[in-house]
């Protein structure tokens, strides 16, 4: 038998949380099987078999922390028996039929529910194989239910939140009048429900901490017209479609971004950690705020100045799926030099955003509203009006820095087919 170590996944990582264990003990796994999912500080990560064989023992239970370098399950080589003399095959395999043929004889002395020699979808479920995304089984433990109680309707007896729902819908349903006024009682008590923090959300909160207490925030307001550039995305969302890809003002908030940044590099330099040295970066890396499930991700993505808006669509498409998922890589969650946070997106009109260190600047953008505003003539017009807000480190960037900054990038917004003059 061989054990697994947990592997050194690299960015100082040393520990992981098991989320879902995909093999049982005394599964057959093939090479490359996907065996188990852990969360590590910055992403869902999923571990595969080294090589085919029969799991012995899994060392870390689900929703425990597993450390790297020690042993997080055991295998059998496939092929290889426990004593490792192949030649010795023929007896294991005739030990094998006379324990089942006595177990068969006696099936009382043996417990129910360690038997394997039926592969029913029951016995399945007694060793947490229960296929379900963790968002279910968090909502499964808020509950305080077992997916083993639920009927999965999805692929392979998978349950999904309706499922949930449904189970939860018709235990309500047949409830007495006592287990109601239970439930009342339990939902009325002041008690509060703890939850480890941990994984991303262990991180975000770590990282805001530091970067709210060592760098001077310093934040600066404006509000863009927006509506050439609405008209813009509209001409071109059905060119973008037919290429196959999703068009969203993103990737134009991006492009004009980068266009600045070549007026004012500062703002996508870095202090280094001594505060002695200011690094320019060639490259822009533009990292964006996603709401996912696992936490706060701010993935980036690189070179935004050399990108067409098709490729920089691309980009933004494939992180924010890979995000909500949480299934970022590494390299797309490190070498971010400025950031943009998307409220709007959530309805929000304005935020103080706190800078993703060891950047120099993010800046939160709030949702566009329709509204009055006086033109040169002093008629009154209907505009779409958008909301940022930029947070700078004042360490190194000024307050004229950042408005002559954003009065570049705002001037690309509000006029975009000026952009037409700076793309390479």
């Amino acid at each position: 038998m061989s054990d697994f170590l947990l592997p050194d996944i690299g960015e100082g990582i040393v520990e992981c949380e098991v989320v879902e264990w995909r093999v049982a003990e005394g599964d057959q796994i093939e090479e490359d099987q996907p065996i188990v999912e852990v969360m590590t500080d910055k992403a869902l990560v999923e571990i595969t078999a080294p090589e085919a064989g029969v799991v012995t023992k899994l060392y870390v239970a689900q929703g425990q922390i597993a450390k790297v370098h020690a042993p997080l399950f055991a295998y059998q080589v496939e092929g290889e028996n426990q004593t490792g003399d192949p030649t010795s095959n023929n007896k294991s395999e005739a030990e094998t039929e006379t324990a089942q043929s006595a177990a068969s004889e006696k099936p009382s002395e043996r417990p129910a529910e360690f038997s394997t020699a039926t592969a029913t979808p029951a016995a399945g479920r007694l060793y947490n194989k229960v296929p379900a995304s963790p968002a279910v089984r968090r909502l499964v433990r808020e509950h305080a239910l077992q997916l083993t109680e639920i009927a999965g309707s999805g692929k392979d007896g998978r349950v999904l939140k309706e499922d949930v729902l449904t189970h939860l819908d018709q235990a309500s349903q047949t409830a007495t009048p006592s287990s109601q006024a239970a439930v009342k009682t339990q939902a009325e008590s002041s008690a509060p429900r703890v939850e480890p923090l941990r994984g991303v959300r262990a991180v975000m909160a770590k990282r805001m901490v530091e970067a709210a207490s060592t760098i001077p925030h310093f934040h600066y307001g404006e509000e863009i017209d927006v509506t050439a550039l609405l008209a813009l995305r509209e001409r071109l969302k059905p060119l973008a479609e037919a290429q196959g890809e999703r068009l969203t003002l993103m990737p134009l908030f991006m492009k004009a971004m980068a266009l600045a940044v070549a007026e004012e590099p500062i703002v996508n330099a870095q202090l280094n950690a001594a505060g002695d040295e200011l690094h320019y970066y060639p490259q822009c890396n533009i990292g964006m705020a996603v709401d996912s499930k696992a936490g706060l991700m701010v993935p980036n993505v690189k070179n935004v100045e050399r990108l067409t808006l098709l490729e920089i669509a691309r980009e933004v498409g494939r992180l924010t799926t890979a995000a909500r998922e949480g299934r970022v890589d590494q390299a797309d969650l490190k070498g971010g030099t400025i950031s943009i946070s998307n409220i709007g997106a959530l309805g929000g009109t304005y935020a103080a955003p706190i800078i993703n260190a060891p950047e120099a600047a993010i800046v939160a953008i709030g949702k566009t509203q329709w509204l009055p505003r006086f033109d040169e003539q002093g008629a009154v017009q209907r505009r779409a009006i958008m909301t940022i807000t930029w947070a700078g480190d004042h360490r190194f960037i000024d307050g004229g820095t950042i408005a002559r900054f954003c009065n570049t990038w705002k001037g690309f917004l509000e006029a975009p087919d000026s952009m037409l003059l700076h793309l390479a």
